[in-house]
């Protein structure tokens, strides 16, 4: 859109006058705000924009309001919730919309503008993922006129009507009409409708002469591709108004059907190829395109692919404990393609490595090794060529502002063995002026800090590749965007000021783990995030969508609320929602409650010792309590916290000191530590939190009946009733930023203990949710049911944090027994394995759901084919939530069907170690891929390359080129 805003070039005396008039429900106190790019509309500012006055109409509550323009005026505008104090409490979401004014209006006419509230989902056709990857055939249409009125009035009781609407999936030679009831717009009949015209983005318009005699007509509620029943939509004005001349109805989107997709999930350490070395690439994600278009996907969802390099050994093989959020991790690179002349001894290694870590599973210290080392060996012969490339220098430019920092803090790293950025000296605490010594060609360093450069520079070109293949392919690339950041990353390190580095990020007990979950990422400082709008955040989001045109949000709870842990606790239990009202002091004596230290510290008895270390309690009570009074105790100063436990028994195993097992004293010890029915705030000691699960608690259960009902219903107040609206609030502060700093399709991971608050805003905002059928998000469904999903969700089998389809089956008798007879409606035994056709039950079940996205991981799908279930079903599960420390090394592997006479060496080979599953293994299985497929095109989903794809009118065949009404 060009010229838009005031138009002052002409001195014209002429003065038009706009009015704005939409529908939308508010809560009281609450009003409509347009604001605009010129002056007239407040230039964008908000507090200056026009304040819109409600009007009851019918069942509607619609805004309206007017102001004077010039006659040549133009501009953007957007519609705002604000409250009395014209605070922003949300905006409508989508593109900006665009007036310009019919050419020849004449002085004191109106141009009545009639809206409709823009919502997430009216944006998502828009979104990059279906806007440039699945229908990017609108990029072949040719733009018919530009936006704006074309005719012009010629009776003085005559009235323009400027109809605009937006559909992004249409193809060549597909017109799009309006019909109405008036003889303009055809009196119903589609061949004599109004046909409107591509205006560009995606955006179609027509306008219309009626007398003012034809006044009211009717025309669609809305816009479909099929002539719809029920009430449609009518046009009325005010006879009494004679200078109303011109009204624009943009009546939104052209609902179609539904489109639906599918994806394959992937984590990409896991993919396997003939070329790769012991752990995915990123040049293996073009195969992985190939396989997933042959096989029906419209999409290929990954893990994230930061550097998580804190330890230097396998702890990092966590996906989502980020060194940095915007460097890419050197595991995934392809070494082969760092140069068309590698030497001969370098291309020998790699043959020598490929041989070596092709191993069942990832050998994540061996595999990131053997790159390094091989790309150190390529950039000692390459680099300044590369480095002083021009593609170099505009990469460099484009990212320096994280990559010197990144590749400062891997020398540093590296140069003190360790990430504990306290041991660093005068490195400690950043500083630019310390850093651009530290990079500067002048530093000694200089050619480790380039190589750092290098790498990322190759990361970036390789997936770069991968990513405009799939885009070209029209397939989806979705990316993983990770709730929170390693305590001992660049970013804590560059910008301390953004997190809480004395707290821990986790989650309350759930599906997941029953003791709840400690990650060990510090919270963010939400406060200080906000004075610059949340840059770091926008920042993440743009870098991600230079690859990405869709991106899972992990834990997206945690932009409502997080769990918070004080740093020194290591499980997961005994923590708060931040933000969160707190139970104050005053409040709780209200209600009769006076002895916060009863209920707040560790309540432990005599009894309690001898029942959970028998004959060995006083050994026990001597090592880590004090006897406080006659028969109650409380830790010692040494040992009062989880991670002070935790060292001291370790240093008592380590000198024989127990007479159990370390493990067991641990878990104990911290089991008296938990037992407290508050927690007090560390910050004001006058306010309490209720410990969760507290009933659990003989702390509780020795309570008098009055205390015991306070705290009960305390805490059911605190957990599931008093927060919403601050919850609320909090999410619609930082997920709108979010999802404008790019463009790409966001979808939100809603498991676990979710507010009430969450879903609303979810779809106030356009946000696709998750569905895992095992972890319904209804209380009182033991199983999600597909067919009764929603739209706007993605739904799945299973996912990366719980066990595979073959697992959970094998693994959990009691509910596969309640499955086989609740979903498949059987009486009998199931199976004890996960049999092809059960697989194919489930799958068809979720590909057959209304879910706009139905993603399945690998490991899913691999189980309709019998070749690929000889592999024990738990050696496909990729994370463990319930390990803090658990490996995540899973890699494609099988025990295909034995065919052929193998010597006992073969033998043992392949029982021991697994014929590998390739993504050229894959390619060429043409069975499976049918089946696949077969099961996608049977559900009426879309699939790339599908000759009628949901969304397009069946009108097209049947009634000439006939797309709408």
């Amino acid at each position: 859109m060009t010229n838009l805003g005031m138009v002052f070039g002409t001195k014209s005396t002429k003065s038009a006058r706009v009015s704005f008039r939409i529908p939308y429900f508010t809560n009281w106190g609450q009003s409509l705000v347009v604001c605009g790019s010129g002056p007239a509309l407040g230039s964008w500012n908000v507090k200056r924009g026009l304040l819109l006055k409600p009007v009851h109409q019918d069942n509607e509550l619609i805004w309206c309001g007017s102001v004077s323009v010039p006659a040549e005026f133009s501009c953007e505008y957007s519609y705002y919730v604000v409250d009395d104090e014209r605070n922003v409490l949300r905006w409508e979401m989508g593109n900006k919309r665009a007036l310009i004014l019919p050419q020849g209006i004449n002085g004191g006419d109106i141009v009545e503008l009639r809206d409709l509230w823009q919502t997430g989902d009216d944006d998502i056709p828009f979104k990059s993922a279906f806007k440039d990857v699945i229908f990017n055939t609108s990029c072949n249409l040719k733009v018919e006129r530009p936006l704006g009125v074309q005719n012009k009035l010629e009776k003085e009781d005559s009235i323009l009507v400027h109809f605009r609407m937006c559909c992004p999936n249409m193809e060549e030679e597909t017109y799009v009409y309006v019909i109405g009831s008036c003889a303009k717009l055809g009196c119903w009949k589609v061949q004599d409708g109004l046909k409107l015209s591509y205006a560009g983005n995606s955006t179609w318009q027509a306008d219309v002469v009626v007398q003012k005699d034809d006044l009211p007509f009717k025309y669609p509620d809305r816009w479909s591709f099929s002539l719809e029943t029920g009430a449609n939509r009518e046009l009325v004005v005010d006879p009494a108004n004679i200078q109303l001349k011109y009204v624009f109805v943009s009546d939104g989107m052209m609902r179609a059907m539904p489109w639906r997709g599918t994806g394959v999930a992937v984590p990409m350490f896991s993919v396997r190829s003939e070329l790769d070395l012991g752990v995915g690439e990123f040049l293996d994600l073009k195969l992985l395109v190939d396989w997933a278009v042959e096989s029906g996907f419209h999409l290929v969802q990954l893990l994230p692919i930061n550097d998580t390099s804190v330890n230097l050994m396998w702890w990092d093989s966590y996906p989502y404990s980020s060194l940095s959020v915007f460097a890419l991790h050197p595991l995934y690179l392809r070494v082969q393609a760092l140069s068309a002349n590698l030497p001969e001894e370098v291309k020998k290694e790699i043959q020598e490595a490929k041989t070596r870590l092709d191993g069942k599973s990832v050998d994540y210290e061996a595999s990131l090794a053997t790159k390094l080392s091989i790309a150190k060996k390529v950039f000692a012969k390459e680099k300044d060529v590369i480095l002083n490339s021009r593609a170099f220098q505009e990469f460099f430019l484009e990212n320096e502002e994280w990559l010197k920092p990144y590749a400062a803090f891997c020398f540093l790293r590296d140069f003190f063995e360790t990430s504990e950025r306290s041991q660093w000296g005068r490195f400690s605490e950043f500083s630019k002026e310390k850093l651009e010594k530290l990079v500067s060609k002048d530093s000694v360093h200089y050619d480790i800090i380039r190589f750092h450069y290098y790498l990322q520079f190759h990361l970036h070109l390789q997936l770069s590749e991968a990513a405009e293949y799939a885009r070209k392919k029209g397939v989806v690339l979705k990316g993983d965007l990770p709730i929170g950041v390693d305590r001992n990353s660049v970013d804590t390190w560059v910008y301390p000021n953004l997190f809480r580095m004395n707290t821990s990020t986790g989650a309350p007990p759930d599906y997941f783990d029953k003791n709840g979950q400690n990650w060990g990422f510090p919270t963010y400082n939400w406060e200080e995030m906000s004075k610059d709008n949340y840059g770091w955040w926008r920042a993440r989001l743009t870098q991600m969508s230079k690859y990405f045109t869709a991106y899972r949000i992990d834990h997206i709870l945690g932009f409502f609320r997080i769990w918070e842990l004080p740093d020194h606790a290591m499980t997961g239990l005994i923590g708060k929602f931040r933000p969160s009202i707190p139970l104050s002091q005053e409040e709780l004596e209200r209600e009769g409650i006076w002895d916060f230290d009863r209920l707040s510290r560790p309540y432990i008895k005599l009894e309690f010792l001898q029942e959970k270390f028998g004959t060995y309690w006083a050994v026990i009570a001597s090592s880590f309590l004090n006897e406080v009074q006659k028969g109650f105790y409380e830790f010692k100063e040494d040992c009062n916290t989880e991670k002070k436990i935790a060292s001291k028994v370790k240093t008592m195993a380590e000198k024989s000191l127990l007479l159990d097992g370390e493990d067991k004293i641990r878990r104990d010890l911290f089991d008296l530590l938990k037992n407290i029915v508050l927690i007090k705030d560390p910050e004001d000691a006058k306010k309490f939190y209720p410990r969760f699960n507290l009933e659990d608690t003989s702390s509780f259960q020795e309570l008098d009946e009055h205390s015991k009902n306070v705290m009960k219903r305390l805490y059911y107040d605190y957990y599931f009733h008093r927060q919403e609206e601050l919850w609320r609030k909090n999410a619609l502060k930082t997920l709108p930023v979010l999802l404008n700093s790019s463009n790409m399709l966001a979808c939100g991971e809603d498991l676990g203990l979710i507010p009430a608050c969450v879903h609303p805003v979810m779809q106030e905002l356009g946000m696709i949710g998750l569905r895992i059928q095992r972890m319904p998000s209804e209380p009182d469904l033991k199983f999600g049911v597909p067919s009764q999903y929603s739209y706007m969700t993605v739904c799945a089998p299973s996912c990366h944090d719980c066990s595979t389809l073959r697992a959970w089956w094998e693994e959990d008798a009691e509910r596969r027994q309640q499955y086989f007879k609740t979903i498949f409606g059987s009486d009998e035994l199931p199976p004890d394995t996960c049999l092809p056709a059960i697989a194919n039950f489930i799958i068809r079940q979720h590909v057959e759901s209304p879910s706009m996205w139905a993603i399945f991981p690998l490991q899913d799908l691999l189980a309709l084919k019998e070749d690929y279930t000889k592999r024990p079903a738990n050696e496909e599960t990729i994370n463990d939530p319930t390990n803090p420390k658990h490996y995540w090394r899973y890699r494609n592997a099988s025990f295909p069907s034995i065919q052929h006479s193998f010597t006992m060496i073969n033998l043992i080979w392949l029982f021991l170690d697994g014929v590998h599953v390739t993504l050229e293994t894959m390619m060429k299985d043409s069975e499976l891929k049918s089946i696949i497929k077969g099961l996608i095109s049977g559900s009426g989903r879309s699939h790339p390359g599908s000759k009628e794809t949901e969304g397009k009118s069946k009108q097209v065949a049947s009634n000439g080129k006939v797309a709408g009404k």
